[in-house]
């Protein structure tokens, strides 16, 4: 590489780095329960899928879509699960996704596709095959939201708005990282975290679970914190999450 070349390879990083750090320098404050209840927004977001919304095959850009329906395991997958003419909830997950729950339904109703799976074809061409005709949220775009972020920030770049931490530090809307993937955290019950997630297993959509703290450190998970998370209104007692069928708020986790 001659020394123009260099200069130009530079100068790229260097604004990638100023326009991290300009967006970190702006993020927004956000609450525990404002996050938790961010979460539950998508995984309880009631919609009804019909046939229109199923694509397995290239969109209008040429992009390969999959979206995760029943039919899915005919390609490989069988973590489909959303049925056409059968009302589910949760917000499906599509690559590269960044919607709400809105901007999802809205979607949905002008005849867009209902998620898009990650694969290897997706992995190796990244932001070049995120279709357009999909809606639906991914993993590091679903706590992007939850944080309150106008913009959705990677899994390679969550770190540049996020303090590491230690394990017996964390509290309600701390994540768990690992190179490709994030958690949202919620509590810690026994051996379990419980947290929430867009992600494939065992369906391509968003939860909340259980996941076995051993697992998630055997696996390479690490715990961060947004740096502009404030401290749950109640620290020594629980954080309320919001029912969002009933309207109520209720108990959720007990912080350590």
């Amino acid at each position: 590489m001659d020394r123009r070349a260099k200069d130009i390879a530079w100068d790229r990083v260097s604004f990638c780095c100023f326009a991290v750090l300009l967006f970190a320098s702006c993020a927004p404050q956000r609450s525990p329960e404002e996050t938790l209840k961010t979460a539950l927004s998508y995984t309880e977001l009631p919609w009804l899928p019909e046939a229109r919304h199923i694509r397995h095959g290239k969109d209008l850009f040429g992009i390969t879509v999959h979206t995760p329906d029943s039919s899915l395991a005919r390609y490989g997958d069988n973590r489909g699960w959303w049925q056409p003419g059968v009302p589910t909830k949760g917000m499906a997950y599509k690559w590269g996704g960044f919607d709400t729950p809105e901007t999802y339904l809205k979607g949905l109703k002008q005849g867009k596709k209902a998620g898009d799976i990650a694969n290897s074809y997706k992995i190796e061409r990244d932001d070049a095959a995120v279709s357009l005709g999909s809606v639906g949220i991914d993993c590091s775009g679903f706590v992007s939201r939850c944080w309150g972020l106008s913009k959705h920030v990677s899994t390679k770049d969550l770190p540049s708005i996020s303090t590491p931490i230690r394990w017996d530090e964390l509290r309600a809307g701390d994540i768990l990282l690992k190179k490709g993937h994030v958690i949202l955290y919620s509590s810690c019950q026994d051996q379990f975290i419980i947290g929430f997630e867009a992600g494939p297993i065992p369906t391509w959509r968003t939860r909340r679970g259980a996941f076995l703290i051993q697992y998630l450190k055997n696996s390479g998970y690490a715990p961060w914190r947004y740096r502009f998370m404030l401290p749950p209104k109640r620290s020594k007692d629980l954080v309320p999450y919001y029912d969002i069928q009933f309207g109520n708020s209720v108990p959720f986790a007990a912080l350590d």
